[in-house]
């Protein structure tokens, strides 16, 4: 039920690409395949094999895994008020999680950190292409 969803946002990265535009998206793709489809499009559900060089390669995305304790993610969303995530799916959502892995271009941050360290290591691993 995601894959539609996914494709649309692959398809808005790939035009703001074209343009020349950087782009940042937020968006749990907590699967390995939910970020295939991001990087390759529709493709990326017809074939488990590398994007191939051609007409329409893969985006060049970074993903930033936020990670942290379940416990402190609990106490952030018991704080939320008005928001759509429940504290009830937080499981499910562990559950669900393939972390990223190589060759994905991803970096991992720790939610422990302060907030200003944590926009400063993203900050740095995009400037660093």
């Amino acid at each position: 039920d995601r894959i539609p969803w996914l494709c649309a946002l692959h398809d808005i990265l790939r035009r703001e690409d074209t343009s020349g535009q950087d782009t940042i998206l937020a968006c749990s793709a907590l699967k390995k395949m939910y970020r295939r489809v991001l990087t390759g499009g529709a493709s990326a559900i017809e074939s488990n094999q590398p994007e191939q060089p051609g007409e329409n390669p893969a985006l060049k995305i970074l993903f930033v895994h936020l990670d942290g304790p379940k416990d402190v993610i609990a106490a952030r969303l018991e704080k939320r008020r008005g928001h759509f995530m429940p504290l009830e799916l937080l499981q499910s959502q562990f559950d669900t999680l393939e972390p990223p892995s190589a060759p994905e271009n991803f970096i991992t941050v720790s939610l422990e950190k302060p907030l200003p360290e944590i926009l400063l290591q993203i900050e740095t691993a995009i400037l660093q292409g």
